[in-house]
């Protein structure tokens, strides 16, 4: 008797906990929702109103108008479930990122040569200049237990960043994926993402502080599960995209392997002491690169991912961001030289880049403003740094605000320097170039087989 009556207890326990959870998902759905249709309807990428939502639904505006109700939707016993489903979300959503990156496909050794110089324009100069200002306001903002160098290239590693996933959306959109400019760019900026993954995954272990010892077995250990992901776990996978090519079926049995390996490789990162988003990343790399693989991939998953997951990432950012507490001079001026440090490195830097591959200099500005968008992508970053006591409350908000402002300018530093009436050449100009080389691939193909033409026996007049 006493046994069902504490099971009745745990299970209310339970409902009661349930009760407060759902209604909190709903609404960072309703508020993602109506935030990214704003967003598109001013001509930005929706995931621009849903980082906005996610700020909107925290202490600076829901919790400073109506702080109780704020309290009511988020209670302290919600936040953990909160936290749990966004890095689920989140290792997912990297995993997605990382096999959607073409990191085999480069157009030959010249085009890749020079995305490699993209990705360096677009890391070296940002970063550089991000441990600048980091270092210069590293009295007046870094905690007393994070060491100068630390926090300087934490800062910097943040603004080196790039939304990879924001800037294929965008160029898909436009039809330029495979046009010259829209595949060095693409590879240039999942290089970039790559590297800030690997520059955060070796801060993280420095800021440990358990000795140089452990800061070699972290890194030696992520360097061991990356070598087996994609040297071994790779191959053993082929045979798996190679039946959703032939068979254009991907069922169950596929998702309950993918889906094991996405989250075994979340936990052994975080297990060594490397957030679980880049166990998820490198599982991504190690995935099949055939097209039906993963088009049905992201088919079966990145809507869900999408609407439901990273909503509640941004709501949980959300709540740790106190922009209201920004305002004043004392606050303004650390922002506006980390957002310049940011923006001039990598815009500037990219467009130089890629003026110098012989891009015109519409061209270059167009790359270089969507270079500078940090999207997600950043806010993934800073995440890791708060929860692991590398940055404060502060400087966390200060780097939200960047995200926003730079991801906002994107668009209209593209629409800028490609109107849309150059952006439609550049199209048809792709266009043409596509039909050329499959006109000349069949010509090659006939010359090579004449005997499909002209069969045994067969006369030619």
């Amino acid at each position: 008797m006493q046994h069902d009556i504490y099971l009745a207890a745990a299970a209310d326990k339970n409902l009661e906990l349930a009760l407060k959870v759902l209604p909190a998902i709903v609404v960072i759905m309703a508020a993602s929702a109506v935030c990214g249709r704003l967003a598109i309807l001013v001509k930005q990428p929706r995931v621009l109103g849903e980082m906005i939502a996610g700020v909107l639904l925290g202490p600076t505006l829901f919790g400073a108008l109506f702080p109780a109700a704020q309290k009511a939707v988020f209670p302290v016993e919600v936040k953990p479930i909160l936290y749990v489903l966004s890095t689920i979300g989140l290792t997912l959503f990297m995993f997605l990122v990382g096999a959607g990156m073409d990191h085999g496909s480069a157009d030959g050794a010249r085009q890749g040569k020079q995305a490699a110089v993209l990705a360096v324009s677009g890391v070296v100069p940002s970063l550089l200049l991000g441990a600048g200002a980091g270092y210069v306001l590293y009295d007046r903002l870094s905690r007393p237990d994070v060491g100068a160098l630390e926090f300087a290239f934490f800062v910097g590693g943040a603004l080196s960043i790039t939304a990879f996933p924001m800037l294929a959306r965008i160029l898909y959109e436009r039809g330029l994926q495979n046009s010259t400019l829209g595949r060095m760019t693409l590879l240039g900026a999942s290089v970039d993402d790559a590297a800030a993954w690997c520059f955060l995954a070796v801060l993280s272990a420095v800021h440990a502080k358990a000795g140089a010892w452990h800061v070699f077995r972290t890194v030696g250990l992520a360097a061991v599960f990356a070598a087996f992901m994609l040297l071994v776990v790779s191959k053993l996978l082929r045979p798996l995209g190679n039946s959703v090519e032939r068979t254009g079926r991907f069922g169950f049995d596929q998702m309950y392997l993918v889906v094991g390996i996405v989250i075994l490789s979340g936990y052994f990162t975080d297990y060594i002491g490397i957030y679980s988003v880049f166990g998820g990343f490198i599982a991504g790399l190690a995935m099949p690169r055939n097209p039906a693989f993963r088009e049905a991939l992201h088919g079966r998953m990145m809507d869900l991912v999408c609407v439901l997951l990273l909503p509640v990432f941004f709501a949980f950012s959300g709540l740790n961001t106190q922009l209201n507490g920004l305002a004043g001079w004392g606050m303004v001026l650390p922002f506006l030289l980390i957002l310049a440090a940011g923006f001039v490195g990598k815009y500037f830097g990219c467009a130089f880049a890629m003026k110098g591959a012989g891009f015109s200099w519409r061209e270059s500005y167009a790359v270089g403003g969507l270079m500078n968008a940090r999207g997600l992508m950043i806010l993934i970053f800073i995440n890791i740094g708060l929860a692991q006591g590398m940055i404060t409350q502060d400087v966390f908000s200060l780097l939200v605000l960047v995200a926003v402002v730079t991801t906002a300018a994107a668009m209209p530093l593209y629409r800028w320097a490609l109107p849309e009436r150059i952006e439609k050449r550049l199209g048809s100009a792709h266009v043409a170039q596509t039909r050329l080389s499959d006109s000349s691939a069949s010509l090659d193909q006939a010359a090579a087989a004449p005997e499909q033409r002209f069969p045994a026996g067969s006369h030619s007049s």
